[in-house]
């Protein structure tokens, strides 16, 4: 007989909690095999393709293109055709366990998500009946029916009911077959999403007290974010025009701006990769004392040794890997760039490894990949992995143990013509390098005046890790590198 399985949006790894559904990739009837895609998901650090443990006929799909689901929240169910042994595969939708392949992403098993993330909501039963879908009475119902694959579920077991019975179009609960969301000991509380509930509770938010504005009533997101913003403001909607997210007792007030986009307006979530950049930069801003100090330097000879290296036969070594051996180079003589502080500690943690970090500006946003063991790398090596770090970040197929790690961060920011720039690093790096665009100048050279080609270089650094002379040291030996690249023979 079949049994239904519920897949689950794995763990995802790097501290990752939640992704968005960007495309799926089968449609409820589809059969499946083990570890095929059934999703493309967008995390704040990548899309990746989400495989299935399970073969069998999706009979659920669970959240619609454009929402975010947190880890362990469920992305299909599956019915398979025999019931294995319990084991490892358990999905944890009670007593019937399946084993699965277990590779649910390359480097990540299918492992349940941690318990702070896997609540389960107990609640009385309603009109004494009972929706325990996945328990040991009988397999699951889906859609608040008995699938075909499914044994009916006992509605009349005793105990307090557990709400695991979804509909397939989305994320909202069911309880009794009914659509309605979470029910709590004062009635039922339609909620649309996870997300949600957890945004509620994280904000000590009563969601008996709200009126949704969705289908049905159902509780959306801006109905929550709309009634934080009231109670932290300190004031309600106008009577004329009321919000259903707000508590009914609330008095109205004209002065409360929605977050609907007014006339002019075009507003974009902060979300995915761009979410992840905003937090990211935010927090470097908060946490890390930056300074910038910035040196003209003379290219010419760095690019005309490039020029031999590429006329010498062989695959070509672009700018941005012999800029990159510079840094290495660089980095070998001030240790104290390449390392992190450990606020809690109070302590600098230093590395002996340079893993850098390239920023790449992409369609989906910015991207920082990162070159492992960069120090141990030659010119030929580096260009390589530019190469292929670049192009997977424009398909957007970086994987989170790409995107993290860095110890040093190199910005061309040249690329985009401008001279100069004062970035901020790279959290919880300690130092960034820029790169300005390379063009014809007036230059002292050789006691006489030519057109030399000129770059700007400018470092910011962490000023916990180091003082003014560590981070001028630097920046003049990358100088002297670029302006001379024989300084670099004395590393070899």
């Amino acid at each position: 007989m079949a049994q239904v399985l519920e897949f689950k949006l794995p763990d995802l790894g790097e501290g990752l909690t939640e992704a968005e559904i960007v495309r799926w990739l089968v449609e409820v009837g589809d059969v499946v095999a083990i570890d095929q895609p059934v999703v493309e998901v967008e995390t704040a650090k990548a899309m990746v393709e989400v495989p299935c443990p399970y073969g069998g006929v999706v009979t659920a799909r669970f959240g619609e293109e454009g929402t975010e689901l947190p880890v362990g929240a469920p992305l299909i169910t599956v019915a398979v055709g025999e019931r294995p042994a319990p084991g490892a595969g358990d999905t944890g939708t009670g007593d019937t366990g399946s084993r699965g392949s277990g590779n649910v992403l390359v480097g990540y098993g299918t492992s349940e998500a941690p318990a702070r993330r896997r609540r389960v909501r107990r609640e009385r039963p309603v009109s004494g009946t009972s929706a325990t879908a996945g328990q040991t009475g009988g397999p699951a119902a889906v859609n608040g029916r008995t699938d075909a694959a499914a044994a009916p579920v006992n509605a009349q077991a005793p105990g307090p009911a557990t709400t695991v019975d979804r509909q397939a179009g989305g994320a909202a609960t069911t309880v009794n077959g009914q659509g309605g969301g979470l029910v709590t000991e004062d009635g039922p509380v339609p909620v649309i999403s996870p997300l949600v509930r957890r945004l509620a509770r994280q904000n000590g938010l009563d969601l008996r007290e709200l009126t949704g504005s969705g289908p049905d009533g159902l509780i959306l997101r801006a109905d929550v974010e709309y009634a934080l913003r009231a109670a932290g403001q300190g004031v309600t909607a106008s009577p004329a025009e009321p919000h259903p997210g707000l508590p009914q007792t609330s008095a109205p007030s004209p002065s409360m701006a929605s977050s609907a986009a007014a006339p002019g307006e075009i507003r974009t979530p902060l979300k995915g990769i761009r979410g992840a950049v905003a937090d990211k930069l935010a927090r470097s801003r908060r946490e890390i004392p930056d300074a910038t100090c910035w040196v003209d330097a003379d290219a010419t000879e760095l690019m005309r040794a490039r020029t031999a290296m590429n006329a010498a036969g062989g695959p070509k070594i672009s700018l941005l890997a012999l800029l990159a051996r510079i840094c290495t180079a660089a980095l070998a003589r001030f240790p104290e760039l390449n390392s992190t502080v450990d606020a809690q500690a109070r302590e600098i943690v230093r590395f002996d490894q340079v893993h850098l970090g390239f920023a790449a500006q992409t369609e989906r946003g910015l991207v920082v990949p990162v070159v492992r063991d960069a120090h141990a790398r030659d010119a030929e090596s580096l260009t390589a992995e530019f190469a292929r770090l670049t192009e997977a970040g424009r398909t957007g197929t970086l994987t989170p143990a790409e995107l993290t790690g860095g110890t040093f961060t190199l910005n061309n920011y040249g690329v985009f013509g401008v001279d100069g720039s004062t970035p901020i690093i790279n959290h919880p790096e300690a130092a960034m390098l820029g790169v300005g665009r390379i063009v014809p100048k007036p230059w002292v050279h050789e006691g006489e005046l030519a057109v030399r080609q000129v770059v700007q270089l400018s470092l910011t650094f962490d000023h916990r890790v180091c003082d003014g002379g560590v981070a001028g040291g630097f920046l003049r030996y990358v100088a002297d590198c670029v302006e001379q690249p024989a300084v670099l023979l004395r590393t070899l």
